[in-house]
């Protein structure tokens, strides 16, 4: 593995590790999507009722939401990319290409398709792309010109679920042509999903609701999200718009730190004030790590630290440990979450008392699944395969990342 995809496989174990292990960090079962609080050892969704957002606006007739600067296409139960391209009158390679998408791909109802460049009104479109949701595609015409390809407009995945059944088809009927409406209120800010994101990343970078997120873009049930899929903001309520998410330079293994700008001659220093203090300034009490510290945690795999604790950088620390090294738990807890990220590498999560989280990324063949009771030292999984090697641990208290070392024995 190069430098370079390991650093990509670094920064996508970070973000996802550390995020999946908040939103495993429940009580009863019960599920806060936009991790806003926490308080009294459970999450809460008191702040995020103040920033609750806006209901996505309702598409026209060929399922189009227009804004100022943009168009947004939205998916009806058995669409796929061609009869979305085609009820919009645009070629469905322009607009699969444009939405990181396959030609032909089965969507999801709701499934929020970005629009390649502004389309013309319903009114001025020809019959066969002016029509309504239940227009064919393109190309759906049987042989008399008046059949419409089940295959083709539902993909594979409903051949499969109508087996032994009609495959009939009825084209609805196409609704009065209408002029494009536009509108007036606030524009959704777009995001373009980058390798090693997730819903959650992207929803804590715009401050908004993981859920509102989902429901905008009409994402599923697992709320995955493909490199190179464009996404709505929400907006809030009030109608203003996220803001535009700030970015910090990370180091990735591999990566010299950067070097700040040397002082320059020509700018002078600015001028310090010097005030002394009217009382001595006592030193901040210790931690109190309780019932944490009276059970410290040990090594999940036994190696050189190849990279340590860095808070908002490095949320863990890295393990050299051979591909195949057994994985261990670090104490006693439960299994609250066993998930992969986007680049697919499998993530595990372990809650245990004390409000504490043990995170372990960079993992192959888990042996345990979501909910079993683990004992400290019991076999959990194996250090994935990679050049170098390595486990990524992490430990978490409440909602904070802490440094795993005073944990460990």
């Amino acid at each position: 593995m190069t430098g370079r995809n390991l650093g990509s496989l670094r920064g996508a174990l970070l973000v996802g590790g550390s995020l999946l292990a908040l939103s495993a960090c429940v009580r009863d079962n019960s599920f806060d999507a936009d991790l806003r609080g926490y308080g009294k050892g459970i999450f809460s969704t008191s702040d995020a009722a103040l920033q609750a957002s806006a209901d996505r606006p309702t598409a026209d007739a060929r399922g189009i939401i227009s804004y100022p600067g943009y168009q947004v296409a939205v998916a009806r139960q058995g669409d796929t990319v061609d009869s979305v391209a085609a009820r919009v009158g645009l070629p469905a390679s322009e607009l699969a290409q444009y939405n990181a998408l396959q030609p032909g791909v089965l969507l999801r109802q709701g499934e929020v398709l970005t629009l390649p460049r502004r389309v013309a009104d319903a009114a001025a479109l020809p019959p066969a792309t002016a029509g309504g949701f239940g227009a064919a595609p393109a190309g759906a015409a049987g042989a008399s010109g008046g059949g419409i390809d089940v295959t083709t407009l539902a993909s594979g995945a409903i051949d499969r679920a109508t087996a032994g059944k009609p495959a009939t088809q009825t084209a609805s009927a196409a609704p009065a042509p209408t002029k494009t409406v536009v509108q007036t209120g606030a524009e959704p800010a777009r995001h373009k999903v980058e390798r090693g994101e997730t819903a959650y990343t992207i929803a804590r970078m715009y401050n908004v609701n993981v859920k509102a997120l989902a429901d905008w873009n009409g994402l599923g049930s697992d709320l995955s999200v493909r490199e190179g899929q464009i996404l709505l903001i929400p907006v809030g309520a009030g109608g203003a718009v996220a803001a535009a998410p700030t970015t910090e330079s990370v180091t990735l293994p591999g990566e010299q730190s950067p070097t700040p700008p040397p002082p320059s001659a020509k700018k002078p220093l600015p001028k310090e004030k010097t005030v002394a203090a009217a009382t001595p300034v006592k030193p901040p009490p210790a931690p109190d790590l309780g019932t944490t510290t009276a059970a410290k945690l040990s090594m999940p795999v036994q190696g050189k630290i190849i990279r340590g604790y860095q808070k908002k950088k490095n949320d863990g620390i890295d393990i050299s440990a051979a591909g195949g090294t057994t994985v261990e738990a670090a104490g006693d807890g439960t299994v609250a979450a066993i998930t992969k990220n986007t680049n697919g590498v499998p993530i595990l999560v372990i809650r245990h008392t004390g409000n504490l989280l043990t995170v372990y990324a960079n993992l192959d063949s888990i042996t345990v699944k979501k909910g079993d009771q683990v004992r400290r030292g019991q076999p959990i999984a194996t250090v994935r395969a990679s050049d170098p090697a390595f486990l990524h641990f992490e430990v978490r208290q409440g909602m904070d990342s802490v440094d795993p070392m005073p944990y460990l024995q």
